[in-house]
């Protein structure tokens, strides 16, 4: 789904000037409905938030993040389209890397450690510059305005990331942008290209080759890791691997593998790697409520890598789920001192601050939190503190940005909104249920009432056969004048037949106007 304000920006030429352009990598003319400025923007302005929302820059082994981005540059310089291309690494142990529009690229902590050398590196970086040279995330975009057309406002796809669900505005596209799946030309014309710029650049293109059987032999083994990350956008096949062999053996052979180069600069990673498996599975065990296996874990990976910010805040989690508020806001403190630029370190410790009284220290954290994601979390933190504080201007600011997001606190934020507001909320607005042509629920809203509403939120939930609730939150930006209708889609479902529509229930948690 895409921000309205690009929506806006880029239907407009749509409609007055549908025109052709040539892609700057394949030489191919191509409808192009997002300019290259638009392009930058895009990515100049989301490559942060989605840093961010997948688990913020690596920042243990400077280092290895300056190597990164010499090899990036190095293949960036050879590429067929000049932009100002950024190469980032991303702190998370799931093997990815991700492109946005305008050569904003990332290649998570998880994936360096399974590359044997500076070649296949330069192989995945060359695959994603490709992707932003020859526009296939911009044309991700435009395919999204062809399909969505006037639907502009309803709800964004998020990923899985566990913070994607709780950003708002702006920034929940990130992660749409992406997890979107490229199609087989894409992968193929990213694949070729690819190949030629780091041949170019002085490396082996066999190790493309390299690359994608690892890459098979892995999705075979199924691993989860793979399964959520580099796999979910970019499958790998045997198909892929002989069309890389047959480039390969067209270029030739005489670059460099760089196997030295790089097991030193992986050398430290894969010396304190001990410490991010404890990481992990410190994580897992918090989430099930195993809060002494969780700081035995967390204690073990600070032992092994002292520089790791995220450490110490599972630490700090584990002790805020015990209610030992002074000893987490020790932890957090020593997170930010080692990593100032992620934005769940100061969530964490502001709600922290507003557990032990220290309102203006909460406030300060949390407005932070929110410059670098803004997030349901932090937003309703401080809505719910404006309120109790008497600002109910500020209170309903920040619950309307928070009640965008579908998470648990966007939903508590839509709920408080709605007490805030006198509503109850339906107000004038009719409800009806139907199915769109793949099973998915669709919301008929019909405004009954004597005036225009607009920023409809809904709330929808659903009970299987056996009981089971599921939750999702809607939300219609546009206006619905006096006696019109019109039909909000939703991602629950499939259901099977408009029979199981007696199960859902709908309510409007609020509108503006009613």
């Amino acid at each position: 789904m895409i921000p309205r304000r690009w929506g806006l920006a880029l239907i407009s030429p749509l409609l007055l000037l549908v025109g052709c352009a040539t892609n700057p990598v394949t030489g191919e003319s191509e409808l192009a409905l997002v300019s290259e400025v638009q392009e930058l923007e895009i990515g100049r302005e989301q490559y942060g938030p989605t840093r961010q929302m997948q688990g913020g820059d690596y920042t243990a082994d400077p280092e290895l993040v300056a190597y990164v981005q010499r090899v990036g540059n190095k293949v960036a310089r050879v590429s067929d389209r000049k932009l100002p291309y950024e190469f980032s690494v991303v702190n998370d142990s799931t093997p990815n890397a991700w492109a946005l529009p305008g050569g904003k690229i990332a290649v998570n902590r998880g994936l360096l450690t399974e590359l044997d050398n500076e070649a296949e590196l330069a192989a995945v970086l060359g695959h994603e510059v490709v992707h932003a040279a020859a526009r296939h995330s911009a044309q991700g975009i435009e395919r999204g305005i062809l399909l969505q057309g006037a639907v502009l406002a309803t709800g964004v796809a998020l990923g899985d990331k566990d913070y994607a669900p709780l950003a708002v505005g702006s920034a929940a596209v990130a992660a749409s942008l992406v997890n979107q799946k490229y199609g087989r030309d894409a992968e193929r014309e990213s694949d070729y290209y690819g190949m030629q710029y780091m041949a170019r650049a002085g490396y082996d293109p066999k190790a493309a080759v390299s690359l994608q059987e690892t890459f098979v032999r892995l999705s075979k083994d199924r691993r989860q890791d793979w399964l959520s990350g580099l796999f979910a956008s970019h499958p790998p096949s045997q198909e892929r691997v002989e069309a890389n062999r047959r480039t390969a053996a067209a270029l030739g052979s005489d670059g460099e593998l760089g196997e030295a180069p790089y097991r030193r600069a992986l050398a430290h990673l894969r010396q304190v790697q001990p410490a991010y498996d404890a990481y992990d599975e410190g994580q897992k065990a918090l989430q099930a409520g195993q809060t002494e296996k969780a700081l035995q874990l967390a204690r073990k990976a600070i032992g092994i890598e002292p520089k790791e910010a995220r450490f110490y805040a599972l630490r700090g989690d584990t002790q805020y789920k015990r209610g030992r508020y002074q000893d987490a806001l020790k932890d957090y403190d020593q997170a930010l001192g080692l990593d100032s630029g992620f934005f769940r370190f100061y969530l964490q410790r502001g709600l922290t601050k507003e557990q032990l009284g220290d309102r203006r220290g909460a406030r300060a954290d949390l407005e932070r939190s929110a410059s670098l994601l803004p997030t349901a979390s932090a937003l309703n933190g401080l809505g719910q503190m404006a309120l109790a504080e008497g600002d109910q201007g500020a209170a309903k600011r920040y619950l309307r940005q928070a009640a965008e997001s579908e998470s648990a606190e966007g939903r508590q934020a839509a709920a408080t909104l709605a007490k805030i507001e006198g509503r109850a909320a339906s107000g004038g607005l009719e409800t009806s249920l139907g199915l769109d042509r793949n099973g998915y629920v669709l919301v008929r809203l019909v405004n009954r009432g004597p005036r225009p509403v607009r920023a409809v939120r809904l709330s929808i939930s659903y009970a299987d056969a056996r009981g089971r609730q599921s939750q999702r939150s809607g939300r219609y930006s546009g206006t619905i004048a006096a006696g019109q209708g019109v039909l909000v889609p939703t991602r629950l479902g499939p259901l099977r037949d408009r029979r199981d529509l007696s199960r859902v229930q709908v309510q409007v948690l609020g509108a503006q106007g009613l």
